[in-house]
């Protein structure tokens, strides 16, 4: 069912009052893959009355008091993607669409959204109940963090936006034992998953370098000490809490919570989304988004993949947790049943896709390596990369009265496919002959060996044995099947020259001109923004090349594509 976004709909409901309003930065589309969507329904099936604010109109005060005021708390978020994400390009100019917005108009969605809405609430209800930030935009700011729009640290989105509290990472069990906790009268600061401000340090927590201290730009070292620390503790297994002064109060910033056990993750999915936008912001327009997701199913979450310009690490988790077989299926099979579908699954996947199913039997006793990663600079030969898991769901869901045909459109580690001795040639070949849509999306990003090691990404080598591969799969089965290429421009180390020779390289090893080449954003929380901000290899403290003009970054991406 839809979560209420009217008055009307809540006294459909027979409801006087919420105990939790939801505010988001995108249109309200009701499916497993949005969200706000998630957090309304875990927190409804067990009893609390929540209603969606999608996109309020920030100007005045009709949209933002329609639903009252909670009894509980207010949840805000920017939505699914950071707003200066999208509402900018890499080189800093206003992006026209936005495919989260009803009619595709990038006309919704303000700058720095979580504080502006934040703002918005407090314009029009005076010591109202408690605000609370979450979603990746609030999850990925959460610590003093490099902006790349101010070209500056930023302090906590926490404080700048006034709210009181921060729910992290992905919060289904933070936001459930919080909305018990002020239903009870308990304190929720002790929550996992939970930042929060306060006039002393937490005993027992790691401090962070003062925010006066890594805002110092004659020693940037401070700020890369800083994020060295907050990377190392997000694993809810070994992670401590850490403590972060701000003049004379500080931010305190409790260990994440637990990873959902399969069993709760499944319960999650089973929830009853209506999987389209609701009706009320339908009418305004066609939503983009729903195209990719309406039709397809999530298998798993995080990543170890860690690439030093990806955030998924920090926001999900560096450990891969997947659904059951039964979970995913039974998803599946509802999606036959809805109107509109044709017998094509569009995705079945997660972050990447063929990550389902396996795990270091190490990192689920005690959390992720300190200094170490899963696949970088080679895989670990503690990871057992086995594909058969996803193998067999896959043959199950295409054997699914009404599916006609099961896409894997995300894209998918070829290191891990070619590491897996047992099953990686079968899984390609299944791939090939049952699971591309005509092209496979993968993601080398560069062919530069030095370029790759800022990125944290796989050499050439294993790029061309997998290109081999897929055309000799092809050719077996009959069907004229393609790769796309993904690569970006401008990354730190990456030098005009670089991209000269990924040129070269593609047009003689790849035997294409390459068209998917995006320039690099630097985003709070990565690896990656921390050496475009102090010019240095965090890991070694090497001098690197860091394009930061505006028109030499256009001139990288238009080497390759001119």
């Amino acid at each position: 069912m839809f979560l209420p976004t009217t008055r009307q709909e809540m006294l459909a409901l027979e409801w006087e009052q919420l105990d939790v309003i939801l505010v988001t930065g995108d249109a309200y589309i009701d499916s497993p893959f949005i969200g706000v969507a998630v957090i309304g329904h875990v927190l409804a099936d067990v009893g609390y009355r929540v209603g969606i604010i999608a996109q309020p109109d920030i100007h005045g005060p009709d949209d933002i008091t329609r639903l009252g005021e909670p009894a509980l708390f207010w949840g805000v978020t920017a939505g699914s993607i950071d707003s200066l994400v999208a509402n900018y390009t890499a080189l800093k100019k206003p992006r026209r669409s936005d495919d989260y917005t009803p009619g595709g108009r990038n006309t919704r969605r303000p700058d720095r959204a979580v504080i502006v809405y934040t703002n918005l609430i407090r314009r029009y209800f005076k010591d109202t109940a408690p605000l609370v930030l979450g979603g990746i935009e609030a999850s990925l700011r959460r610590v003093a963090h490099y902006d790349y729009w101010d070209d500056a640290i930023r302090r906590s989105v926490l404080l700048d936006a006034k709210a009181d509290y921060l729910l992290y990472g992905m919060a289904e069990q933070s936001v459930l034992a919080f909305a018990d906790a002020l239903r009870f009268g308990d304190n929720p600061r002790r929550l996992r998953g939970l930042c929060y401000v306060a006039a002393t340090p937490q005993k027992g927590y790691l401090e962070l370098p003062a925010y006066a201290e890594v805002t110092d730009t004659r020693n940037k070292r401070a700020f890369t000490a800083m994020f060295h620390t907050f990377y190392r503790n997000n694993d809810p297994r070994s992670a401590q809490g850490l403590t972060q002064r701000y003049g004379n109060r500080y931010l305190i910033h409790n260990p994440p919570a637990p990873y959902l056990t399969q069993a709760k993750l499944d319960d999650v999915y089973a929830l009853d989304f209506e999987r389209t936008v609701h009706p009320y912001y339908q009418k305004q327009g066609a939503v983009r988004a729903l195209e990719t997701i309406k039709f397809a199913v999530s298998t798993h979450r995080g990543c170890y993949g860690e690439c030093n310009f990806c955030a998924i690490a920090v926001h999900e988790g560096r450990t891969v947790r997947w659904r059951s077989p039964e979970s995913i299926v039974a998803e599946a099979r509802g999606l036959t049943q809805l109107p509109g579908f044709k017998g094509y699954i569009q995705d079945v996947s997660g972050p990447t896709a063929n990550m389902y199913g396996f795990e270091c039997p190490k990192k689920l006793r005690q959390g992720a390596c300190p200094d170490r990663r899963c696949l970088s600079p080679q895989i670990c030969p503690a990871l057992p990369v086995d594909h058969s898991a996803q193998l067999e769901l896959l043959r199950r869901l295409r054997a699914l009265p009404g599916v006609k045909k099961v896409f894997v459109a995300s894209g998918l580690r070829y290191d891990l496919l070619l590491h897996d001795q047992e099953h990686g040639a079968e899984y390609l070949q299944e791939l090939v002959a049952h699971h591309v849509s005509g092209q496979l999306k993968v993601a080398p990003e560069h062919t530069e060996k030095n370029v790759l090691q800022e990125m944290g990404k796989p050499g050439p080598k294993p790029l061309l044995e997998f290109r081999r591969r897929f055309f000799n799969a092809t050719r077996q089965a009959g069907l004229p099947q393609f790769l796309t290429y993904y690569f970006i421009a401008a990354h730190p180390g990456c030098t005009e020259g670089d991209m000269h020779r990924l040129r070269n390289f593609a047009h003689r090893k790849l035997k294409l001109h390459p068209e998917q080449v995006q320039i690099f954003t630097p985003t709070p929380s990565t690896y990656a923004s921390l050496m475009y901000y102090t010019e240095r290899d965090p890991f070694t403290g090497e001098r690197l090349f860091v394009e930061k003009g505006l028109r030499g970054k256009q001139r990288q991406k238009d080497i390759v594509v001119k």
